[in-house]
């Protein structure tokens, strides 16, 4: 399948790629950690859980034609967490997400690759409107998103019946 966007992008300390299997294994240590799910799943992950995880995120690529990428550490080649384009079904507009094991926190990498996949979207897919979507009490999320230039525009019902803050990105 030819995708809309490249399966590789690179940063001055990150590769965003594609997805591979056994990327299960380092997306484990994120998708295992209760703190780092608190604003998305709600829980941890098990191990098959997070495979799946990954199956959905290879599979979105296959359905969108784009999709979240996996953020490697150039320095070590270890998998950090996903960072790309999102849209499931029940979302209002495609979304930059991103995610990071705790150890990784700090250390400017989430927004090193969410301004990646923002400069890299208004390229290849220049009308294409992203937003993200973040709680209101998820304020290093926030951070990365007013940093890259997105700007909050209104809170909007979401799975659960709560609102969340939509963040509506900036394109260039």
């Amino acid at each position: 399948m030819k995708f809309k966007i490249p399966e590789k992008i690179e940063t001055d300390r990150l590769i965003l790629r594609y997805f591979l299997e056994e990327d299960w294994k380092d997306l484990f240590e994120y998708y295992s950690d209760e703190v780092c799910m608190k604003f998305t799943v709600g829980r941890s992950l098990t191990k098959w859980e997070t495979w799946r995880t990954l199956a959905t995120m290879i599979g979105h690529w296959q359905l969108r034609g784009y999709g979240p990428y996996a953020i490697v550490e150039k320095e070590g080649g270890k998998v950090l967490g996903p960072v790309g384009m999102w849209f499931p079904l029940e979302w209002p507009e495609p979304e930059i997400k991103w995610g990071l094991s705790q150890k990784e926190w700090g250390k400017g990498y989430a927004r090193e690759a969410a301004l990646a996949v923002r400069i890299m979207a208004a390229e290849y897919m220049p009308d294409l409107q992203l937003i993200s979507l973040i709680a209101s009490d998820n304020t290093a999320s926030i951070k990365v998103a007013t940093s890259i230039g997105a700007a909050y525009e209104k809170d909007v019902p979401f799975r659960d019946g709560s609102d969340i803050g939509l963040y509506r990105h900036v394109s260039g």
